[in-house]
């Protein structure tokens, strides 16, 4: 597009500030902003502005009387020995087996506030293997694919679950050559396909675009639920025809699990989970896990306007945070949300048709930019402006069939969200639970372990602990890592 038209369409948009140090400019610095220029959508941004705006204005007081828990009866629990629980397997791990299933893997975020500049799912929690979380990731990933093939009778080497990692602009490199240092885990690499997330420009309080610098745009991610519209973006400029959901059609996946990297106790492609959703016939369907408390900082699925939705906690009256079911004393909300989901791949699909539809919300930033009147860089000490994101659940209210199972928490919940030593969501805290949750596949299989041993399953050796018959009436007397069952006989008596 010429710079005239481009300047013209930015007028008319209100946006034209962005052009004030245009005569000032090199002519790469003018190639590098008009090409930016030229691949934002102007206008869509404004529309965004002003639907957040509007969106959160209407929220609040007026809202929160339309606020109710789910249905009883509207979601399932996994608890232990559950007929149905074997019944949702065996329906997910068929579907495993024929290559239905994929999964999304929501990655983009660095591990700044555990110290380190490589992205989150590099980090190592501590465990005595060293691995890290994508390493764990991965393995289940094999492990699952292993489990399918023997359990269904397939050909060795047939079943194939592609794993879509989601990565950010500053995490991109490093995850791709993560991956390719490590080997894929084990994995082929044709099948650990790498896309990112969008961004979206900075605003001011009033909805203009921020400069970065003279020649730059100021642009954050556009949020978790960034994922939809990445699924839709060419894999690569080079061919500008494959993306993400052309390839799940390729590879005739019908299902998809999604969910984000720093948890480390996820059950990757959970077929108990990807069974309940096919059995529920649903569009999109939700893990949970009970509340730890009424007032436990945490989103909840609830119905709001009669509709799915993630409420936070702070729109929840202390009245409705203490209210429990009458005949079982539960709490009414109580379905915590952990970013755990289930998709058919023909929802993803048609995402597009309502996406202009969600409301992106507002988090208000202290934004580093130039001054437009003289050009001296500004770090502002409070917020000047705001990022716009949308959050993956953004997408329940439009759901036809929406379905929430609920977990437990030890089982399969235990984020990576803080740095060392902060005594909750943190490294030390992953650790332990990840080694626990050995513990119990052991003592369930019939061992003991004595007080104070710690033994590391890899996930090659148990996905969920299936596997681990060969060490009924055995007594574990040593600490260690097992890459396979025959090496736990030397942690015995």
């Amino acid at each position: 597009m010429a710079v005239d038209a481009l300047r013209a369409r930015y007028d008319a948009a209100g946006q034209g500030h962005l052009f004030t140090f245009w005569p000032q400019l090199s002519e790469s610095d003018r190639t590098t902003l008009a090409a930016q220029l030229e691949a934002l959508d102007i206008e869509r941004i404004n529309r965004i502005y002003s639907k957040a705006i509007s969106a959160e204005q209407s929220a609040g007081a007026a809202e929160a009387g339309s606020i109710e828990p789910p249905p009883q009866g509207a979601s399932d629990k996994v608890t232990p020995r559950l007929e149905k629980e074997a019944e949702w397997r065996a329906t997910g791990l068929a579907a495993v087996a024929r290559g239905e299933v994929g999964v999304l893997l929501m990655a983009g975020g660095q591990g700044t506030r555990l110290g380190s500049s490589a992205p989150k799912g590099c980090y190592d929690i501590g465990l005595p293997s060293h691995k890290s979380l994508f390493q764990y990731q991965a393995e289940r990933i094999a492990r699952l694919q292993q489990v399918a093939q023997e359990e269904i009778g397939k050909p060795v080497g047939s079943v194939v679950v592609p794993w879509y990692i989601m990565t950010s602009g500053p995490t991109r490199r490093d995850t791709e050559q993560f991956f390719k240092t490590n080997g894929y885990f084990g994995l082929k690499p044709e099948n650990v396909i790498f896309f990112e997330q969008g961004t979206l420009p900075c605003l001011t309080l009033d909805g203009k675009v921020l400069l970065e610098t003279k020649s730059r745009v100021a642009v954050a991610p556009d949020g978790n639920g960034g994922l939809y519209a990445a699924l839709r973006t060419p894999l690569s400029p080079a061919d500008k025809t494959r993306t993400v959901l052309s390839d799940l059609e390729s590879r005739k996946v019908l299902y998809v699990h999604a969910y984000c990297v720093d948890n480390c106790l996820v059950r990757v492609a959970d077929p108990v989970f990807v069974g309940y959703g096919i059995s529920k016939q649903a569009d999109c369907a939700a893990k949970v896990v009970p509340k730890a408390h009424p007032t436990e900082s945490v989103g909840v699925v609830a119905l709001r306007g009669g509709k799915y939705n993630v409420v936070e906690y702070s729109e929840i009256s202390t009245a409705q945070a203490e209210a429990r079911d009458a005949t079982t004393g539960e709490l009414l909300f109580r379905a915590g949300n952990i970013a755990n989901h289930f998709y058919t791949t023909a929802f993803l699909r048609g995402v597009a048709a309502f996406e202009d539809d969600l409301a992106f919300h507002i988090a208000r930033k202290k934004i580093p930019h130039v001054s437009l009147s003289d050009g001296a860089s500004i770090k502002p000490t409070k917020p000047n402006g705001m990022k716009l994101e949308l959050f993956v659940f953004d997408v329940f209210p439009h759901t036809a069939r929406f379905a929430v199972l609920e977990i437990a928490r030890a089982d399969e919940f235990s984020p990576l969200k803080n740095a060392p030593g902060t005594g909750a969501d943190d490294p030390e805290t992953s650790r332990r639970d990840l080694l626990a949750q050995h513990r119990r596949f052991l003592e369930e299989a019939g061992a003991t372990v004595r007080e104070g041993v710690e033994i590391e399953l890899s996930p090659l050796v148990s996905y969920a602990g299936e596997g681990l018959t060969l060490v009924k009436g055995k007594t574990f007397t040593r600490s260690g890592v097992a890459s396979a069952v025959e090496e736990l006989d030397v942690l015995t008596a």
